[in-house]
């Protein structure tokens, strides 16, 4: 797909803690060729992907796809946790900058949970209380929404509730209810409120099942937009310091089979130049010093700080061992070179390659946090201070092609480069 055709369809996924660049990638895809339509596989409205256009216009992509500016439709799949207050704040700035339809060309899988604002409200108490031991969540009630389902799997709200104005009114009392029993008042709306709001929504946007998936893929070329990053990744980040989301290819796989279609997409993952992330946990390259400028990412109420270390191989083979692997890279922020003296840490002071466990153990993913937390980089010999030494010293770290580059915030600024692809 980028150079070689070997899949009809493309999977982008962050191989960091997130902010690598995965929306001006979608982007530059979605600019760069006929694509039907981007599926959001994962998270929910925390995700921000920043896109700039050439004239300037700029919008941090949520919940829509980030190729709406190129008239590409978004589909919310069963795995995105939905806010529909936070989707119509989206679509008002998208309108105040030129894109007044975007919602017109939203459909949204029935199954998928709801964010509502006694999710954020709830998530947002729970946050507050751990002082300073915070996870570093966004506040949106995301991991709110997935907590709460998994305790309340028959009635925790989903899409397809609000079309349903009873049912809908029935679930977010419940939900109201149980969750200022546990926590005390919550700030947030009349449940009346909510329920005009969300059926609102319903009458917005498309509303379909799953089988919507399959037809799309079958219909043209689609491109998956991951959220966060795999470091970030529920049963393989950092415990605690993760997402309640599966931000690898596994949400892709699962929709590409059930479609019939199994291994169609070619698996691209973002990395930048250096290796940032946003709020507390292990970023073992941390260098105070290291202070690129940053128009979009910077400190906030809930995440904290953002934070930047030089750029570690040894993390990013760890994302490609539990993700399986991928086919090619795209490597971003390489207008970087050359203005800062950025390093490549190719090992810790204890090991080149950090073990890989299996799903679900919490407790040996907390341990490894505490090693991370203590270990000490070990850095490579500088490359040249030029973009293709970067890009060779990439690929010789981690094994695996550099098939698209980022110069800048556009689409313009991307240049693919026709290589060779890396089997997985």
């Amino acid at each position: 797909m980028i150079g070689d055709g070997t899949g009809r369809h493309v999977a982008v996924v962050d191989l960091g803690y997130g902010d690598a660049g995965k929306g001006t990638v979608v982007d530059w895809l979605c600019a760069s060729r006929p694509v039907k339509a981007v599926i959001r596989f994962n998270g929910g409205g925390q995700a921000a992907h920043n896109v700039v256009l050439p004239d300037g216009r700029a919008h941090t992509f949520a919940q829509f796809g980030a190729g709406t500016f190129h008239g590409v439709p978004t589909h919310l799949s069963r795995f995105v946790v939905v806010d529909p207050l936070a989707l119509a704040g989206e679509a008002m700035h998208l309108a105040g900058i030129g894109v007044p339809d975007a919602l017109d060309r939203v459909t949204v899988d029935r199954e998928a949970l709801l964010a509502t604002p006694y999710h954020r409200a709830a998530n947002q108490a729970r946050e507050i209380a751990r002082g300073a031991d915070r996870h570093g969540s966004c506040g949106m009630g995301v991991g709110e929404s997935m907590s709460y389902a998994l305790a309340h799997p028959d009635t925790a709200p989903r899409v397809g509730d609000c079309l349903d104005e009873g049912l809908l009114r029935h679930r977010l009392t419940l939900l109201r209810d149980r969750l200022t029993a546990e926590l005390g008042p919550l700030d947030a709306p009349p449940v009346a409120d909510t329920v005009t709001a969300f059926t609102a929504f319903a009458r917005r946007v498309s509303i379909v099942d799953r089988s919507w998936t399959a037809r799309l893929l079958r219909a043209g070329t689609v491109v998956f937009e991951g959220a966060q990053g795999v470091l970030l990744d529920e049963w393989h980040g950092f415990h605690p310091y993760t997402t309640w989301s599966t931000t690898t290819y596994g949400n892709v796989d699962t929709l590409l089979a059930e479609a019939g279609m199994p291994g169609t997409a070619t698996r691209l993952g973002v990395l930048r130049v250096v290796t940032p992330r946003h709020g507390p946990g292990p970023l073992v390259t941390e260098d105070p010093t290291l202070r690129p400028p940053e128009r979009h990412n910077g400190t906030n109420a809930w995440q904290g700080r953002f934070r930047f270390g030089h750029f570690d191989a040894v993390a990013h083979r760890y994302a490609l061992d539990v993700t399986g692997g991928v086919d090619a890279l795209a490597l971003t922020h390489l207008d970087l070179v050359g203005a800062h003296r950025l390093r490549l840490c190719d090992g810790y002071d204890w090991t080149d390659r950090l073990p890989v466990g299996p799903p679900g153990d919490l407790d040996r993913q907390a341990a490894l946090t505490a090693k991370l937390l203590a270990s000490r980089p070990r850095y490579a010999a500088d490359p040249e201070p030029e973009p293709a030494a970067w890009m060779a010293a990439v690929e010789t770290a981690l094994g695996v092609p550099v098939r698209l580059t980022s110069h800048g915030p556009t689409a313009a600024d991307k240049v693919a480069r026709l290589i060779a692809a890396a089997g997985r």
